[in-house]
């Protein structure tokens, strides 16, 4: 069984040796270890994979508390290779990014699980059929928005759904529901925020003669497009380009970079720290 162990605490002097003696003490191998001190927080970041034949998970949590996390005064979590996560993908029209997850799932590359796809339009449910998943059609407006999010929350747990991933959906997520997935819920827009909000941000990119595009994924929080960055990349664009050039190049990155971004989480390679994160390679 392949266990990752997660941890962030205050930086201090020992930790990576303790940490290592308590794995090879429980007869586990470590495979990987990547470390990283924000110097300026003075806060340690860990982030270790280990192999194990036999292991009492209950017994090695409850050891790995009363042995370092107390000591160190660590905030850390234990994940297993034993179960894929379960990925819900909530979308409106556009269907890029989800022809692009549901691919790399379809391939294996993604390790999930799909228990649905959601939507606020019933547009794309050909596309869910084409991979044999199911479509929830949800629709929102201001009048029925908290019946519908009562929806929304009572789908997800029922699945057991473990993290979501916004494929270009066009809603505003709520409070509630970022509250019951903190840092689970990732999105995905162009990198043109705040410069060129609005409804066609590429028109007006274009207008303005930028040199580069891009895409930006990052966890969600209450304030809008604001929560921490997960994975970024940009494009080169001239004036050769024209709008559907921008619009075409702008759907190829966020496809990309939302999959990356997906594919950091579920290997747990990610870690939040006052609105930042940590990604370790």
């Amino acid at each position: 069984m392949k266990i990752i162990i997660l941890i962030h605490c205050p930086d201090q002097k020992g930790i990576i040796s303790s940490v290592t003696g308590f794995i090879q003490n429980h007869s586990g191998n470590i495979v990987y270890l990547d470390q990283h001190v924000d110097k300026s927080a003075n806060v340690f970041f860990m982030r270790l994979e280990s192999d194990f034949e036999n292991v009492d998970l209950e017994l090695l949590e409850k050891n790995f508390n009363t042995e370092l996390a107390d000591k160190y005064a660590m905030q850390w979590s234990l994940h297993t290779d034993s179960k894929k996560p379960k990925m819900a993908i909530f979308v409106s029209k556009y269907n890029h990014c989800l022809y692009d997850l549901l691919s790399r799932f379809n391939s294996g590359e993604l390790p999930v699980e799909i228990p649905f796809i959601l939507s606020n339009h019933p547009d794309l449910k050909y596309v869910a059929d084409q991979f044999d998943i199911p479509y929830h059609y949800i629709p929102f407006n201001k009048e029925n928005r908290a019946e519908c999010e009562k929806k929304q929350i009572a789908l997800l747990k029922e699945y057991e759904v473990d993290f979501i991933v916004l494929a270009r959906y066009m809603q505003i997520v709520s409070g509630n529901l970022i509250n019951l997935y903190p840092d689970k819920i990732i999105n995905i827009h162009h990198s043109f925020l705040p410069a060129f909000a609005g409804a066609k941000p590429y028109h007006a990119a274009f207008e303005r003669g930028v040199k580069i595009i891009g895409a930006t994924s990052h966890y969600v929080t209450e304030e809008l497009d604001a929560g921490p960055i997960i994975e970024q990349d940009v494009t080169p664009v001239s004036h050769i380009h024209s709008i559907s050039d921008f619009i075409n190049k702008g759907r190829d990155l966020e496809k990309i970079v939302l999959s990356r971004a997906v594919k950091l989480h579920v290997h747990r390679k990610t870690m939040v720290y006052n609105n930042k994160t940590v990604i370790f390679s």
